[in-house]
């Protein structure tokens, strides 16, 4: 499917008022859907994964990180790659779609110039045409879909039930689900994904006997050859979520169990073995080195879009290691050319959904319309203008994040505040309304409540030096949550690369060192203790821009970096 004439000239048009210099004869010549999307057919065994699509059914615009820092091990290495370092080392032409999807270089002109990405109407467009030539390819979801969006909260994910069944998603697994609270998961899977989708997660197992709660793996047939899913849910979800949504249930990255699953996949017959994983890139990277007989890890939780698998040595073999990026914005395929039992090659290609480039599956099209119609006027009313870009993606503050506790420090008239450093949440171009739907994409949880709390200088830098640990420990077993904390108010240093409790500097207010055993006011959201109430901070971030109504550029509340000097991490 290509762009005819009159599409391709409107392309043009938008590429011109954006400023972007394109190659007109050459994009004359392969039009980007063409260039992107025909993928022929390799192999007899066909995986389609996205993951992380937190609950977005439109197209959206979504900024990739400018800083994804890796430390020790890691430096140098996807998915710690951004901006120019990232298009070399997969050998992508700048100012292309492609460069557009994977980075955040040039973003307002490339955003201009391309549209919009994601949506499930586009995305189902795409899923249809890779299935239309890869007979029994399974569709494969990586869980935090049922998140994200104020349609997805107050439905309790079942706008995105109904999306994933429509779209024709075959194995899931699970993180920001549980958020909805284990009642709510078994009921969905036990109903609505009853015969239709394996929901799939050898590490949850009940606290009590440590019995499974959900098949740790499915058998499919395809093609002649056996393919086992192994699911891997994100294993630190009651420490970064509250503990009290999952009462009943462990979790843990459980390798040992991880390695007797794939050995029972194994003996039940399986000739490829995949893990549906929500780890994280890194805690994959790891993993495969560990575990024997996996062929691919097909992961998400840390929204990487990266072109390419990583090859990761073992003492089984190696083990392909991918991640899907997110908000719906990307389609990783996976095929395998199985013969006489044995892999014998593979092809992999992350397709970004660009909503311009691919038509709205009309049915699909249909469904987001009717659940989207009860909260339309609520979701569509405009709070404020912005003047500058809006994001969330890095590893320590974006615009919209510093739009955040902005808020909060003058609204509650606190010293600090403090915003989660969660990596959901979609981007607004400059001269953009924000509007209510805008907010709820940065802040809808079940948990949501703001707080305002009483704390020392010693118990500030307790916090900010156990989220560093959980996002810059050397070792990625032990990394446990989001971003850095998004902090207003408050400026400080950080050396990523420096031991445990050692990372946090030269933390300052108004210019003055912070003192270990002064009280300072400090706002939050999104407690993860049991029992915590407040306003939701969508009424607080809503009272704020309606009073504002013209939002200037955000000045970025971000550290000081010490030793992180030509880490290809940071643009």
């Amino acid at each position: 499917m290509g762009l005819n004439r009159r599409d391709f000239l409107q392309v043009m048009a938008i590429a011109a008022a954006g400023g972007m210099q394109i190659d007109a004869q050459a994009a004359m010549a392969n039009p980007a859907a063409d260039k992107l999307y025909d993928l022929p057919r390799f192999g007899n065994v066909h995986l389609m994964h996205f993951t992380d699509c937190h609950a977005q059914l439109l197209p959206l615009y979504f900024r990739e990180p400018s800083v994804n820092l890796g430390i020790g091990a890691a430096f140098g290495k996807s998915p710690h790659l951004v901006g120019e370092h990232l298009l070399k080392q997969f050998g992508i032409k700048p100012n292309t779609p492609e460069a557009h999807a994977f980075s955040c270089l040039n973003f307002e002109q490339a955003a201009a110039t391309y549209g919009k990405v994601g949506g499930f109407a586009h995305l189902t467009t795409l899923v249809k045409r890779i299935r239309g030539n890869r007979p029994g390819a399974l569709l494969l979801d990586g869980g935090d879909t049922w998140q994200g969006s104020a349609t997805a909260l107050w439905t309790k994910g079942q706008d995105m039930v109904d999306a994933c069944l429509q779209m024709g998603v075959n194995v899931m697994t699970a993180h920001w689900e549980m958020t909805l609270g284990d009642k709510r998961v078994k009921h969905i899977v036990e109903n609505d994904f009853k015969g239709k989708v394996d929901f799939v997660a050898q590490n949850i197992q009940t606290t009590d006997f440590g019995d499974p709660v959900f098949e740790a793996f499915t058998m499919k047939e395809m093609n002649g050859v056996a393919v086992a899913i192994i699911g891997q849910a994100f294993p630190y979800t009651p420490i970064a979520n509250p503990r009290y949504l999952v009462p009943e249930w462990s979790f843990g990255i459980q390798e040992e169990n991880m390695q007797k699953t794939v050995d029972a996949a194994r003996a039940k017959g399986a000739k490829v073995v995949v893990v549906l994983s929500h780890n994280g890139m890194d805690v994959d990277l790891k993993m495969a080195s560990r575990v024997r007989g996996i062929d691919a890890i097909m992961g998400g939780h840390t929204h990487d879009g990266m072109p390419a698998p990583v090859i990761v040595e073992n003492g089984g073999g190696k083990t392909l290691v991918t991640n899907a990026g997110s908000n719906s914005k990307f389609l990783g395929v996976l095929d395998f050319d199985v013969k006489e039992g044995r892999i014998q090659g593979f092809q992999y290609k992350l397709l970004p959904v660009f909503a311009n480039f691919l038509p709205a599956d009309a049915d699909m099209q249909a469904l987001i319309q009717k659940i989207r119609a009860p909260y339309t006027a609520k979701l569509s009313e405009k709070l404020a203008m912005t003047e500058g870009t809006l994001y969330r993606r890095g590893n320590f503050n974006g615009s919209f994040d510093q739009l955040i506790v902005d808020a909060l420090l003058e609204v509650k008239g606190a010293e600090i505040a403090f915003s989660p450093g969660f990596r959901w949440g979609t981007s607004l171009l400059p001269n953009s309304a924000i509007t209510m739907e805008h907010v709820m994409d940065q802040t809808a949880t079940t948990y949501s409540y703001t707080t305002v709390t009483e704390m020392t200088g010693a118990a500030i830098k307790t916090v900010l030096e156990d989220v560093a640990d959980n996002l810059f420990n050397p070792d990625p077993y032990y990394q446990q949550g989001g971003d850095m904390v998004r902090v207003g108010g408050l400026t400080y240093a950080i050396e990523p690369a420096a031991a445990m409790g050692k990372r946090i500097q030269d933390m300052r207010l108004n210019g003055q060192p912070l003192a270990d055993g002064k009280v300072y006011k400090v706002a939050g959201w999104a407690p993860v203790a049991e029992g915590a109430k407040g306003e939701p901070v969508w009424d607080v971030v809503g009272q704020w821009l309606r009073t504002h109504k013209k939002i200037t550029p955000r000045k970025l509340n971000t550290p000081r970096l010490i030793g992180v000097t030509g880490n290809p991490g940071l643009v």
